[in-house]
C-alpha cells in the first residue's frame, strides 16, 4: 500500500512543480517528464505488492487471457513476479504509448501547419479586415472570430494570433487586458465542440469516446452560450473606443507574395478541416490524416520557393518552420500523459471513480467538477483520467445493467463524454493558469493573476455554468420530452 500512495505523493508533489514553474524557474515540460518516469517506476519496482490490491482490473483479466497463456508456455518456469513485469512492460507501456504518440504526433502535425500559415503571414490576411475602434463592437468581432478560428484550428494558436493582433489594435494596457482574457474565454468556448480545437476534444476524439459529427451537433450550442453570456454582461457597462497604436513604419514584409499568403492561409485551413473528413473515410487514426495534410503542404512550400534565395527558402520551408514548433510543449504532454497512464494501470483511477460513483452519481456534478478543478490544474490529465476512469461502454452492456439510465451516459458519444468535453475544455477559463490559451495570454501580454480574478473570472463562471445549464435544457428538450 506504500508504494501505491507513494505513486500519488509522487504525482501531486510533480504537478505542484508543474504548477510553480515561474517561482522555481524550472521548464514544466522538464518536470513533467521527470514525473512521467518516476511514477512509471516506483509502479515497476514494486509491482507486485501494488497489483496485489485488486484495484487494476486489467491484471485480472490480462493474467487468465490467452496472452500470458502464450508467455508462459515460452517461459515456464517464470515466477509471479517475473509475469507481472511482463504484463506491466511488454503491455500497459506499450498500449499507453501508441495511445499517447497518436495524441502527440496530431500536435506536431497541426502545430507545424500553423506555424507554416504564420510564417508566410497568412493569419494576416484575417486581421486586417479589423478597423473599427469601438470598444463592444471590436469585443464581439474579436470573440466571434477568436470562437470559429479556435474551432478550426486550435485554441491555444488562435489566442496567440489573435493577442498579437490585439497590439496593432488597442494601445492601452488595462484594456488589451481585458480584451485578451475575453479572448481566453472565447477561444476556450470554440475549442471546446471542435474535434480539433482543444486538446481535451483531440483526446476523447482519438480515443473514441465520440465522434466528431456529434461533438459538434450537441456541444456546440453550450459553447456559444458560454461566451455568449459574458459578452452580453459586458456590454451592458463598456463603453467608449479604443485609441490605436502608432503604425510601425518599420514593420514591412519582405518574404512572402499576397498569392503565397492566400495560398497557404486556404491550405492550411483546409488540411485541418480534412482531418475528420479524412478518418471518416479511411478509418484510419486522425494524426494519419493531419501528417496527410502536412506532407501536402510540405511539398507545395518546396515547389513555390524553389527559385528564391537559400535564405528565404529555410526560413520558409516546413524544415525552417519546423525549428519554430513548440517542442518543448509535446514534451510536457508526453510527461504528463504517462504520469497519468501510470496512475490508470495501477487502478488509482478505477479507485476514483468508483469513489465519484458512489458519492456523486451524477455526470453533471462529476463533470462540473472536473470542469472546476480544471482551473487550477492543466485539463489535459483531468480528460486523460476522465478516459480511463470511465471505460466506453456497449450498448449491450448498458442494457444487461440493471443500471441501465445512469451506465448509457458513458456509451460512445454518451452524455459524460460530450460535458467532460465542455467542461474540461471551458472550465479552464475561469483562472488565467487553467488553459494553454490562458497561459499564453498571461505570457504575451503579462496579465496579473490577481486582476484577471477579480476582472474575469466572475464573468467566466457565469458562463461556465451557464453552459451547463444549456446543456441540461438541450438534452431534456432533445431526448426527454
Amino acid at each position: 500500500m506504500f508504494s501505491f500512495t507513494l505513486m500519488v505523493v509522487v504525482f501531486i508533489l510533480g504537478y505542484t512543480a508543474i504548477a510553480l514553474e515561474h517561482p522555481l524557474q524550472i521548464d514544466k515540460a522538464a518536470s513533467a517528464l521527470l514525473l512521467g518516469i518516476l511514477v512509471w517506476a516506483i509502479y515497476l519496482l514494486d509491482v507486485s505488492n501494488i497489483l496485489s490490491l485488486g484495484f487494476s482490473e486489467a491484471w485480472a483479466h490480462f493474467s487468465n487471457s490467452s496472452f500470458m497463456a502464450e508467455y508462459v508456455k515460452m517461459h515456464p518456469h517464470a515466477t509471479l513476479l517475473e509475469r507481472m513485469r511482463y504484463f506491466v512492460v511488454d503491455n500497459q507501456v506499450v498500449e499507453h504509448l501508441g495511445d499517447i504518440s497518436e495524441i502527440l504526433f496530431f500536435l506536431l502535425g497541426a502545430m507545424t501547419i500553423v506555424e507554416t500559415v504564420d510564417q508566410h503571414q497568412g493569419f494576416k490576411l484575417i486581421t486586417d479586415k479589423i478597423t473599427t475602434t469601438s470598444k463592444v463592437k471590436l469585443l464581439w468581432i474579436l470573440s466571434i472570430l477568436t470562437f470559429f478560428m479556435s474551432a478550426v484550428l486550435d485554441n491555444l494558436t488562435t489566442t496567440i494570433v489573435i493577442v498579437t493582433l490585439l497590439n496593432k489594435l488597442v494601445e492601452d494596457k488595462k484594456t488589451r487586458w481585458f480584451f485578451a482574457s475575453m479572448v481566453v474565454i472565447a477561444a476556450n468556448a470554440g475549442g471546446a465542440f471542435s474535434p480539433i480545437g482543444d486538446v481535451t476534444t483531440i483526446m476523447l476524439w482519438i480515443g473514441g469516446q465520440v465522434t466528431a459529427a456529434n461533438i459538434i451537433s450537441m456541444v456546440f450550442v453550450p459553447s456559444v452560450f458560454n461566451l455568449l453570456f459574458p459578452l452580453l454582461i459586458v456590454s451592458l457597462y463598456m463603453k467608449g473606443n479604443v485609441q490605436k497604436p502608432k503604425v510601425d513604419t518599420n514593420e514591412t514584409s519582405v518574404f512572402t507574395t499576397p498569392f503565397e499568403r492566400r495560398l497557404m492561409l486556404f491550405m492550411g485551413i483546409g488540411a485541418l478541416v480534412f482531418v475528420p473528413v479524412f478518418k471518416t473515410i479511411t478509418h484510419l487514426p486522425p494524426y494519419m490524416g493531419m501528417l496527410f495534410g502536412l506532407s501536402i503542404i510540405w511539398i507545395t512550400t518546396e515547389l513555390i520557393h524553389k527559385n528564391k534565395s537559400k535564405e528565404d527558402r529555410r526560413k520558409l520551408s516546413v524544415m525552417g518552420v519546423l525549428k519554430k514548433v513548440d517542442i518543448p510543449t509535446i514534451f510536457f504532454f508526453l510527461g504528463i500523459l504517462s504520469a497519468v497512464a501510470a496512475l490508470q494501470s495501477a487502478g488509482h483511477l478505477a479507485l476514483a471513480s468508483h469513489w465519484l460513483d458512489k458519492n456523486i452519481h451524477n455526470i453533471y456534478g462529476i463533470n462540473a467538477a472536473i470542469g472546476l478543478l480544471s482551473s487550477i490544474v492543466d485539463n489535459v490529465p483531468l480528460t486523460a483520467g476522465a478516459m480511463g476512469m470511465y471505460p466506453i461502454l456497449s450498448h449491450a452492456v448498458v442494457v444487461a445493467s440493471s443500471q441501465h439510465a445512469y451506465l448509457q451516459h458513458f456509451v460512445q458519444d454518451g452524455a459524460f463524454w460530450e460535458l467532460l468535453a465542455y467542461a474540461a475544455g471551458t472550465g479552464g477559463s475561469i483562472l488565467i493558469i487553467g488553459s494553454a490559451a490562458g497561459v499564453a495570454a498571461m505570457a504575451l501580454e503579462k496579465i496579473d493573476f490577481i486582476w484577471y480574478m477579480k476582472k474575469i473570472s466572475w464573468l467566466a463562471l457565469i458562463g461556465y455554468f451557464g453552459g451547463i445549464f444549456i446543456y441540461w435544457l438541450q438534452d431534456l428538450i432533445l431526448f426527454h420530452v
